[in-house]
Protein backbone atom coordinates (compact mmCIF):
# COMPACT_ATOMS: atom_id res chain seq x y z
CA UNK A 1 0.00 0.00 0.00
CA UNK A 2 3.08 2.47 0.82
CA UNK A 3 4.27 2.45 -3.19
CA UNK A 4 0.65 4.08 -3.42
CA UNK A 5 1.72 7.16 -1.67
CA UNK A 6 5.46 7.07 -0.76
CA UNK A 7 7.20 10.41 -2.72
CA UNK A 8 4.53 11.04 -4.88
CA UNK A 9 3.47 14.75 -5.12
CA UNK A 10 0.05 15.32 -4.43
CA UNK A 11 0.11 18.86 -5.39
CA UNK A 12 1.59 17.69 -8.62
CA UNK A 13 -1.55 15.10 -8.80
CA UNK A 14 -3.84 17.74 -8.21
CA UNK A 15 -2.79 20.68 -10.69
CA UNK A 16 -2.53 17.58 -13.10
CA UNK A 17 -5.86 16.47 -12.98
CA UNK A 18 -7.30 20.38 -13.16
CA UNK A 19 -4.83 20.73 -16.09
CA UNK A 20 -5.81 18.39 -18.01
CA UNK A 21 -10.18 19.08 -17.21
CA UNK A 22 -9.48 22.61 -18.65
CA UNK A 23 -7.25 20.51 -21.74
CA UNK A 24 -10.72 18.64 -22.30
CA UNK A 25 -12.48 21.65 -21.80
CA UNK A 26 -10.28 23.24 -24.68
CA UNK A 27 -10.20 20.17 -26.91
CA UNK A 28 -13.73 19.82 -27.39
CA UNK A 29 -14.40 23.21 -27.47
CA UNK A 30 -15.69 25.00 -30.53
CA UNK A 31 -12.20 26.05 -30.93
CA UNK A 32 -10.94 23.05 -31.44
CA UNK A 33 -12.16 19.42 -32.05
CA UNK A 34 -15.66 19.92 -30.31
CA UNK A 35 -18.26 20.67 -33.39
CA UNK A 36 -16.50 17.09 -35.88
CA UNK A 37 -16.00 15.02 -32.36
CA UNK A 38 -20.29 16.08 -31.46
CA UNK A 39 -20.90 15.19 -35.27
CA UNK A 40 -18.99 11.75 -35.18
CA UNK A 41 -20.35 10.70 -31.80
CA UNK A 42 -23.88 11.68 -33.14
CA UNK A 43 -24.43 14.83 -30.48
CA UNK A 44 -25.77 18.21 -30.75
CA UNK A 45 -23.49 20.88 -29.37
CA UNK A 46 -24.93 23.45 -27.50
CA UNK A 47 -28.53 21.75 -26.55
CA UNK A 48 -27.94 20.76 -22.76
CA UNK A 49 -30.67 22.93 -20.65
CA UNK A 50 -27.75 21.97 -18.26
CA UNK A 51 -24.27 21.33 -17.53
CA UNK A 52 -23.88 17.22 -17.36
CA UNK A 53 -22.77 17.04 -13.78
CA UNK A 54 -22.43 13.12 -13.29
CA UNK A 55 -20.40 13.23 -16.11
CA UNK A 56 -18.28 15.87 -15.20
CA UNK A 57 -17.80 14.83 -11.56
CA UNK A 58 -17.33 11.61 -13.28
CA UNK A 59 -14.34 12.75 -15.28
CA UNK A 60 -13.05 14.59 -12.40
CA UNK A 61 -12.82 11.81 -10.43
CA UNK A 62 -11.05 9.59 -13.58
CA UNK A 63 -8.89 12.44 -14.41
CA UNK A 64 -7.42 12.43 -10.15
CA UNK A 65 -7.21 9.02 -10.30
CA UNK A 66 -5.32 8.70 -13.78
CA UNK A 67 -3.11 11.87 -12.02
CA UNK A 68 -2.39 9.65 -8.95
CA UNK A 69 -1.34 7.07 -11.08
CA UNK A 70 1.29 9.16 -13.22
CA UNK A 71 2.58 10.64 -9.76
CA UNK A 72 3.09 6.88 -8.27
CA UNK A 73 5.15 6.12 -11.80
CA UNK A 74 7.19 9.41 -11.33
CA UNK A 75 7.83 8.58 -7.85
CA UNK A 76 9.18 4.91 -8.79
CA UNK A 77 11.08 6.77 -12.22
CA UNK A 78 8.87 4.21 -14.35
CA UNK A 79 6.84 7.31 -16.29
CA UNK A 80 7.09 4.81 -19.75
CA UNK A 81 4.47 2.70 -17.77
CA UNK A 82 2.05 5.31 -17.77
CA UNK A 83 2.50 6.09 -21.31
CA UNK A 84 2.00 2.54 -21.92
CA UNK A 85 -1.09 2.21 -19.96
CA UNK A 86 -2.38 5.54 -21.92
CA UNK A 87 -1.90 4.23 -25.14
CA UNK A 88 -3.59 0.68 -24.16
CA UNK A 89 -6.49 2.63 -22.70
CA UNK A 90 -6.30 4.54 -25.40
CA UNK A 91 -6.62 1.45 -28.01
CA UNK A 92 -9.32 0.13 -25.60
CA UNK A 93 -11.47 3.48 -26.06
CA UNK A 94 -11.06 3.51 -29.62
CA UNK A 95 -12.27 -0.11 -30.09
CA UNK A 96 -15.50 1.09 -27.76
CA UNK A 97 -15.76 3.77 -30.25
CA UNK A 98 -15.71 1.35 -32.99
CA UNK A 99 -18.36 -0.66 -31.49
CA UNK A 100 -20.58 2.49 -30.65
CA UNK A 101 -19.84 3.39 -34.35
CA UNK A 102 -18.37 6.61 -33.76
CA UNK A 103 -16.89 8.68 -36.41
CA UNK A 104 -13.06 7.98 -37.22
CA UNK A 105 -12.54 11.57 -36.37
CA UNK A 106 -14.39 11.06 -32.87
CA UNK A 107 -12.51 8.01 -31.70
CA UNK A 108 -9.26 9.92 -32.88
CA UNK A 109 -9.76 12.91 -31.19
CA UNK A 110 -10.91 11.43 -27.55
CA UNK A 111 -7.43 8.88 -28.26
CA UNK A 112 -5.69 12.02 -28.72
CA UNK A 113 -7.33 13.32 -25.62
CA UNK A 114 -6.53 10.64 -23.37
CA UNK A 115 -2.53 11.12 -24.70
CA UNK A 116 -2.41 14.53 -24.32
CA UNK A 117 -4.26 14.27 -20.85
CA UNK A 118 -1.47 12.04 -19.73
CA UNK A 119 1.33 13.93 -21.16
CA UNK A 120 0.34 17.51 -19.31
CA UNK A 121 -0.06 15.76 -16.07
CA UNK A 122 3.71 14.17 -16.59
CA UNK A 123 4.41 17.80 -17.26
CA UNK A 124 2.87 18.93 -13.91
CA UNK A 125 4.50 16.16 -11.58
CA UNK A 126 8.20 17.39 -13.51
CA UNK A 127 7.04 20.84 -12.64
CA UNK A 128 5.87 19.93 -9.02
CA UNK A 129 8.66 17.13 -7.92
CA UNK A 130 11.41 19.87 -9.35
CA UNK A 131 10.22 22.37 -6.73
Amino acid sequence: MAELFDGVNFIGVIVGAVAAFLAGWLWYSPMLFGPKWAEGVGVEMGTAQSMPMGAMVSQGIGLLLVSWLVGVTAASNALLTILLAAIAFGILGYSGGMFRKNSAYARVTDFGYLVVSVIVMIICQGIFRSL
